[in-house]
């Protein structure tokens, strides 16, 4: 959603580089790229505003003209007005004192509220409460069949005791659900209520009834991070007709600009609570301004993928893989191991997600994008067609057991060929990593060019320093002959020495290549 302007951001930060001070005119000249940056991702004006001018007076001041390098002065800058404008600090859920804590979700018909009731509920259980889903939303149809399934992936108690499609009373429904979920033991309750087209009275005041018929700890405005500047709009209005505590973003995995999103915890003061980027229930997390705000700069969120690896990965496993890898070379690291690292990376999520949280990927966002997924299906489909000992022993696999096994996994030979020799060049990069010997091919690290081996290098050099002459008199002459022919070539035109003129007609291939040709 935010590729366009973190574009943006960067070349016009490639622009200040190299330059060891920034005059007037440089500062000018980035905060009117960034103001147009910010526009057409649909920022709302008066934040674009507020931004500049903070970016300007930080930029113009002593931050800067005391820094060591500017550019990433002014990257620092543009980073920190980034995360106020997004809310600043994180902000958490609060817990009543005494359960059940009532969370009740609003916003227009369309932004997303019941799949995002069980997607809250989910994330709660995995925090270790008991949420309870209450189906408030009985005028659109189906909404709380709807909501009934959502529960049921979640794996999330429901509490609808209205059929819905215009029958019920929302109020009484809601009312009813507090008790039940003292009942019930459930110390969270997440009620879903009905949205409209648009802002109109009818909606507020149902809304408002709800509210005030449960009082909920937190009111959560769920809006729909692709509808523009209308999200500016809507967001007050609930702010002013029923009141909000914070909101939540969904459909940011979306292409559509986001800057309106951006734009909603600046003007409504409300902070931006959770945020959902996918159809999947697990594609929904707190929401952290600072993180945020480093991946919009092409930054990454380091901090986001190591809580993603450390809700899947258990650190016995991690110990023992690792143990693998630095013993014996990591001859003991089999393709079985190779497999469950596979299958706990996907449990992560998308690839091209995880990798879009690396620091750096911004500049090869198109690569990323262009990912196939199923990559890591047709591996995982290659070694689970070999037998225990192939996948313990991969050298024994010859001719005859890579076609057994790539008629197995339906993929061509060549690719069971490539799939081994990776794991073989995999595991012998990751054994040495394991070993301390660093990342190979990578300079500037420890067991690399450029740190150690010093000597070695310095040989290289010394050979590479002219073409050596050979030592056989005829075969000297021979290519000094050559050589002398090639200039003369070069000089009258014909730098490939191509036979010209009658030469040129009379000139025939050998032999050798006609037969090659046929």
């Amino acid at each position: 959603m935010f590729d366009t302007l973190s574009d943006r951001l960067a070349s016009t930060f490639k622009n200040l580089r190299g330059k060891g001070r920034l005059s007037e005119a440089d500062i000018d000249a980035t905060a009117r790229e960034i103001r147009i940056a910010l526009l057409e991702a649909d920022v709302a004006l008066p934040v674009v505003r507020a931004f500049i001018k903070q970016v300007k007076e930080r930029a113009t001041g002593i931050e800067v003209s005391q820094a060591l390098n500017p550019a990433q002065q002014v990257i620092k800058i543009v980073n920190e007005e980034l995360v106020g404008i997004l809310g600043g600090e994180t902000r958490r859920l609060r817990f009543a004192k005494n359960p059940p804590t009532v969370i009740m979700l609003a916003g227009l018909q369309g932004a997303g509220k019941t799949t995002l009731a069980g997607k809250l509920g989910n994330w709660l259980k995995q925090q270790g409460h008991a949420p309870l889903l209450v189906a408030c939303d009985l005028q659109r149809p189906n909404a709380v069949n709807q909501l009934s399934v959502v529960a049921e992936r979640a794996d999330v108690a429901i509490f609808a005791p209205e059929p819905g499609n215009g029958v019920g009373d929302p109020v009484k429904v809601a009312q009813d659900s507090i008790e039940f979920a003292r009942s019930k033991q459930h110390d969270v309750v997440i009620v879903d209520t009905a949205g409209r087209l648009g802002i109109d009275q009818e909606l507020m005041q149902q809304a408002a009834d709800i509210r005030d018929a449960v009082k909920p700890d937190e009111v959560l405005f769920v809006v729909d991070a692709m509808i523009g500047q209308d999200a500016v709009n809507t967001a007050e209005a609930f702010r002013d007709g029923v009141g909000f505590d914070g909101v939540v973003l969904s459909k940011l995995d979306g292409d559509a600009r986001g800057g309106a999103a951006l734009s909603i915890a600046h003007v409504t003061g409300k902070q931006i609570m959770f945020a959902s980027n996918g159809e999947k229930l697990d594609d929904f997390d707190a929401f952290h301004p600072d993180r945020m705000a480093s991946r919009i700069l092409g930054m990454g969120d380091m901090l986001t993928l190591i809580e993603k690896a450390e809700q899947t990965f258990s650190q016995q496993e991690a110990e023992k893989m690792a143990s693998k890898l630095a013993s014996s070379k990591g001859k003991d690291f089999t393709l079985d191991d190779f497999l469950a690292q596979m299958e706990q990376v996907r449990k992560m999520g998308s690839i091209s997600k995880l990798l879009g949280m690396l620091p750096g990927m911004g500049q090869m966002k198109e690569q990323i994008n262009n990912l196939d997924e199923r990559e890591v299906d047709r591996t995982a489909a290659i070694i689970k067609s070999m037998t225990p000992a192939e996948r313990q022993e991969p050298t024994i696999i010859n001719g005859s057991r890579r076609a057994r096994i790539a008629k197995g996994s339906g993929v061509d030979v060549s690719a069971v060929k490539n799939l081994v020799e990776r794991f073989f060049e995999a595991r012998k990069m990751m054994s040495k990593m394991a070993q301390g010997g660093g990342m190979p091919g990578m300079p500037g690290m420890p067991g690399m060019p450029g740190m150690g081996g010093g000597a070695k290098k310095k040989k290289q050099q010394k050979q590479a320093k002219g073409k050596r002459k050979s030592g056989n008199p005829m075969k000297r002459k021979a290519e000094e002959e050559a050589a002398a022919a090639r200039r003369e070539a070069a000089q009258s035109g014909n730098p490939l020495g191509l036979p010209q003129g009658d030469d040129a007609k009379n000139f025939e291939l050998p032999d050798e290549f006609k037969k090659f040709m046929g």
